[in-house]
Formats: structure tokens, sequence, C-alpha cells
């Protein structure tokens, strides 16, 4: 994948383009990531042990990885990732300005 946990993406397609926000969380298996405030649905919840009252809670729902483009750390924009070795270790580089996206 592209992107990981802790990126700064921006949505590049669907009901939320444009939207930028923190990956929470990053499913490789399903090619699926959760973004901080983007695509929020309505879920329907028993009461429980935790969420005693019960109801209707909004969360963020999961997006494929192909919509969401990391931001470049020098312009703010969304760019692509390429890949270089920086000290022998691999590293992805963002297109547009050439620094790295890994800390």
């Amino acid at each position: 994948m592209h992107v990981k946990k802790g990126d700064k993406v921006q949505v590049i397609s669907g009901k939320d383009k444009g939207k930028q926000g923190v990956i929470l969380e990053a499913f490789p298996k399903k090619d699926r990531v959760l973004v901080e405030g983007v695509n929020i649905v309505k879920k329907h919840s028993k009461p429980s042990q935790d969420n005693p009252q019960g109801g209707i809670i909004t969360k963020e729902a999961a997006i494929h990885v192909s919509n969401v483009m990391p931001l470049d750390p020098k312009s703010g924009e969304p760019t692509r990732v390429g890949y270089g070795v920086v000290d022998g270790k691999k590293v992805r580089v963002a297109k547009k300005s050439g620094e790295t996206l890994d800390k």
C-alpha cells in the first residue's frame, strides 16, 4: 500500500472528494483505509455495557485506498508515491518534491 497509518491524505474521488484527514487505520488485505472525518455513516447500536443508552451513532467507514493520495510534506498538495533507498532502507518518496514521506 502506498499509504500508512498516521499519513495525512486527501480524498481524490467519491462523495468526500477534496477532504483531508489523517489515516486512523489501514486494512492492507482489503485494500481499505479509515480516514479521520471522511465517509461518515450513521449506525444503529443496541444498548450495551459501554453504550448503555444505545441509539444512532456516527462513525467513519473505510474507503478504498485508490481513492486517497498522500500530501506532499513541502507543498501540502496531493502527490504520487515513489520508492527510493536512503541509508540502506527502502523509503517512500513524494514524486512532486522528492521529499521522503517516512519519518
